[in-house]
């Protein structure tokens, strides 16, 4: 088994700086990490207006929606691994183990982000409305995966899966036709997701074996992760090259097709450079390679989509 080396003073980065509770409680579940998912939500509301109209107050539901989600399932993740994170040297400075952050706060903060998602999904149609609870129970159970499975970063993955899905079925009231494209998207971000949090989990892969916590890379190592995790990510850019293949907002328009093919090698290249920062032994460059790439790389697909979806509108006029 390779031995790695930790970044140099890991500790827990993207931290907002301040000592008020409102930036306590943004720390407290990572905001900037909202960067990773919620623009694959407007994406789900790209695909999802060429069949249906979309308004502002929707995708500001929609965006209420994805980021109370997320703020619940950080949240109540921090509450469930405060015992864990106090003797991990990387997440002792957390605002729970580090006592910044009341339990109590934690508890509210999170029960307030849950009634928020509900009433974000009610204020959108029936459908949303009635999923809300399974989509919730999902991500806040991924709390607890550490402590039975290796496979926590899929469950992860399909928790932020959510978030297109969601931006789809919050413009239509209904699932795709054909019903295979959504599945196909969520599938996209369920392996690109999942394989960035098993390369972030390298760092804790000693630590989870010695303390019963279970991950890939603490089960099957270091490098095995990694090769498992480039897989995880060919799977993903496969899945992206059908959703924009089979997706009618580029059909018989050749300059939209070129853009929405170029996403695709756009974030081709972003995950071989992510991969070719981190290596076995040397952790030096995870944090950029965790934060840095994937935020570059859900940003930049919005934006390929959003001018795909512009330069449409225009060739249809």
């Amino acid at each position: 088994m390779s031995s790695v080396v930790p970044p140099k003073g890991a500790r827990d980065g993207q931290l907002m700086s301040g000592e008020s509770l409102l930036v306590r409680l943004a720390n407290f579940v990572k905001l900037p990490h909202t960067v990773f998912a919620m623009p694959f939500a407007l994406v789900g509301v790209l695909c999802a207006s060429v069949v249906a109209p979309v308004t502002i107050a929707m995708v500001g539901w929609v965006l209420l929606a994805f980021t109370a989600a997320r703020f619940a399932g950080m949240g109540f993740n921090r509450i469930v691994d405060r015992d864990v994170d106090a003797i991990n040297p990387r997440t002792a400075k957390r605002e729970l183990p580090a006592g910044t952050l009341s339990l109590a706060q934690a508890k509210g903060s999170v029960a307030v982000a849950s009634v928020l998602f509900v009433i974000a999904a009610w204020q959108l149609n029936p459908l949303c409305l009635a999923l809300s609870p399974v989509a919730l129970l999902w991500v806040l159970g991924y709390s607890y995966t550490k402590r039975f499975t290796r496979y926590s970063h899929l469950w992860l993955g399909l928790g932020l899966s959510i978030a297109p899905v969601g931006g789809y079925l919050a413009v239509t009231g209904a699932w795709s036709d054909p019903w295979w494209f959504l599945c196909v998207l969520a599938l996209a971000i369920v392996c690109w997701s999942g394989g960035f949090d098993m390369l972030y989990a390298l760092q804790d892969a000693e630590f989870d074996r010695t303390n019963g916590l279970h991950s890939m890379p603490s089960a099957i190592g270091v490098p095995k992760a990694i090769r498992f995790s480039r897989t995880l990510h060919v799977i993903a850019l496969s899945c992206l090259a059908i959703v924009v293949s089979t997706h009618p907002l580029g059909t018989g328009v050749a300059v939209v097709q070129t853009v929405l093919w170029g996403g695709v090698v756009f974030v081709a290249a972003m995950l071989v450079w992510e991969h070719r920062m981190v290596k076995a032994d040397d952790l030096t460059k995870l944090d950029a390679a965790f934060f840095t790439m994937n935020g570059i790389i859900s940003l930049g697909f919005l934006t390929v989509f959003a001018v795909a979806r512009f330069l449409a509108s225009g060739a249809r006029v």
